[in-house]
């Protein structure tokens, strides 16, 4: 379905504010009937689960037809302001000028050749002039080819089995090592998944203790930098001396924290270097491309330039499509050109003090919380007894919804104005004036009109 089909004209589309997306009872038929057609050609009706319609309340699973910097248009015709765009991804805005002409000038040169284009090298130059704690780089589509190329680099460099993974992350790779953890582990094997161990994040003692249980047996510590708290000070020096102590590579997950944290990712931020980095979501805006990043020593191991066994490391059909690399090459410029990451931050932090005063003073402020680095906000919405509640989040993402504001996370991007801040703290005051009622009720299932919406990660549909 096309614009012109939906209806959907940019001139046309009804704001948050002022069109249909403000409704009592936002309807969105021509959103339903393609997630039906969605659900009966693809598994889930979307390619990420974390875009489900699970995700969101019933019936208000919009469909989207067309973005343009902080605001995306439905099927339907709403205008909504963004958050979380593309999972993280498009961190500048949606079509953003200097990455799609970037991208537009390669188009015309071709995309894919039998050897190495020029770009190749001038992306790699351009990154790791970014990320100079990383002395090599090799580039992907995705996150997961990445964080696997990472793991099997720091199995054959050290000759263990055994990954290591912070339990208190979320996501790591579609592959057996990560999945097999998860409760949607059917299909991988129990001698794949018994090889990965787990660690919580902060806790130093207790990674100690595991590496020392498993002495000699584990290839590497992966875990995000940060998330949606800042590291204990101190902790991720002391695990970088863990990992040198006990012999394994440290790996550090950056597909988040790349870019939004500094422009060097977490590691330039906090002056820690991995032995190996991965970064993703925001590199391409909204363009398929990761990169594995780390020590020569190492990388070489998958490629030419020495003796040992080789590494079958990365190697992908379409990893260094052209305009991919044109559209990360814009991105670093663009970041370091123009101050995003501190944009990022000042935007979070005006969204997150506006949302903590709204819900303060509807006297819901210790049900709705805001948490995380100001570059990438989250939020949670606890019940009566300050337990987490899917129902609660449910009731909130209507609300959001019916006034225009499309926001699974409150992770900014930096298209994003203060007309766009103002308009979402004033939606977020009436979702909880609404939230206050269900509290006062103790039961918000009157104001969900439907299914509570559910975990990606769990065993049954």
């Amino acid at each position: 379905m096309n614009t012109e089909e939906a209806g959907a004209t940019e001139d046309a589309a009804p704001t948050g504010a002022e069109g249909a997306g403000v409704a009592e009872g936002l309807l969105l038929p021509r959103s339903r009937a393609a997630n039906e057609r969605l659900h009966a050609l693809v598994p889930g009706g979307a390619h990420t689960y974390a875009k489900g319609d699970d995700q969101y309340p019933e019936d208000l699973a919009p469909v989207i037809s067309h973005g343009r910097g902080a605001h995306v248009w439905d099927v339907d015709g709403n205008r909504y302001v963004e958050y979380g765009s593309g999972l993280r991804s498009v961190s500048l805005g949606h079509a953003h000028p200097r990455v799609t002409e970037a991208v537009r000038r390669e188009l015309g040169r071709g995309s894919n050749f039998v050897r190495p284009s020029i770009v190749e090298l001038h992306a790699a130059e351009r990154f790791l002039a970014t990320v100079p704690t990383a002395e090599m780089v090799k580039f992907a589509k995705n996150g997961s080819d990445a964080t696997t190329a990472a793991v099997r680099l720091a199995r054959a460099a050290t000759g263990r089995p055994r990954v290591a993974l912070c339990a208190d992350h979320p996501f790591f790779s579609t592959d057996d090592w990560f999945i097999g953890t998860t409760p949607m582990s059917a299909g991988v094997p129990g001698a794949t998944t018994g090889l990965t161990v787990t660690f919580p994040y902060g806790d130093l003692a207790a990674t100690e203790e595991l590496l020392t249980r498993y002495r000699g047996e584990v290839a590497c510590l992966i875990l995000e930098p940060a998330t949606h708290t800042e590291p204990p000070p101190g902790y991720l020096t002391g695990l970088r001396a863990l990992a040198d102590r006990h012999g394994c590579v440290l790996v550090f997950d950056e597909m988040i924290t790349g870019l939004r944290w500094s422009e060097a990712g977490a590691q330039g931020l906090y002056g820690v270097v991995p032995d190996l980095s991965t970064f993703g979501k925001a590199l391409g805006n909204g363009f398929a491309v990761s990169a594995l990043a780390g020590r020569r020593d190492l990388m070489e191991r998958g490629g030419l330039r020495h003796s040992g066994d080789r590494v079958f490391l990365l190697s992908t059909t379409h990893g260094a499509e052209t305009h991919a690399l044109a559209a990360a090459m814009a991105v670093l410029t663009t970041y370091v050109e123009e101050g995003v990451t501190a944009r990022l931050h000042a935007l979070g932090e005006r969204l997150a003090a506006g949302v903590r005063d709204a819900a303060a003073a509807t006297g819901v402020g210790d049900h709705l919380l805001v948490r995380g680095r100001a570059s990438n906000l989250v939020f949670a919405t606890l019940d009566e007894h300050g337990r987490p509640s899917q129902e609660y989040r449910t009731l909130f993402l209507r609300r959001l919804l019916a006034g225009g504001v499309l926001a699974p996370s409150f992770v900014v991007s930096s298209a994003l104005d203060d007309a766009d801040i103002e308009h979402t703290v004033d939606v977020v005051a009436q979702a909880c004036a609404v939230y206050r009622k269900a509290l006062d009720a103790a039961d918000p299932t009157p104001w969900l009109a439907g299914r509570p919406v559910r975990p990606v990660f769990r065993r049954r549909a």
